[in-house]
């Protein structure tokens, strides 16, 4: 829920701020390099810069299940159940290299 308020947030300045200027759908335009990486994307967003906090609020979206997970894993552990924390692990290490764009 958090990170839909924020994207909404987000988009709700961008459409005050750019609202009435028409989209131009013949060139593709993908993200600035500096929306690109998590740094960028805080430094931008305490700038007051709407996509930056479009971005935040994706980051989010992303984030949740990973800290899900994460948190299962240390539910397992409290339960001293190996087999499961284990598992979780494992999960957690593809969902954190498939996030990263398999750099690490």
């Amino acid at each position: 829920m958090l990170a839909a308020v924020v994207v909404l947030i987000g988009g709700g300045f961008l459409f005050v701020r750019r609202g009435g200027k028409p989209p131009e759908y013949r060139v593709f335009r993908g993200e600035p390099a500096d929306l690109r990486d998590l740094s960028g994307i805080i430094h931008n967003m305490l700038a007051g810069h709407p996509r930056a906090l479009v971005q935040f609020g994706l980051v989010l979206l992303m984030a949740t299940p990973v800290a899900r997970v994460a948190f299962s894993v240390f539910a397992f552990a409290v339960q001293r159940d190996r087999t499961y924390v284990v598992v979780t692990l494992i999960v957690l290490g593809v969902l954190i290299y498939s996030m990263s764009g398999g750099y690490l």
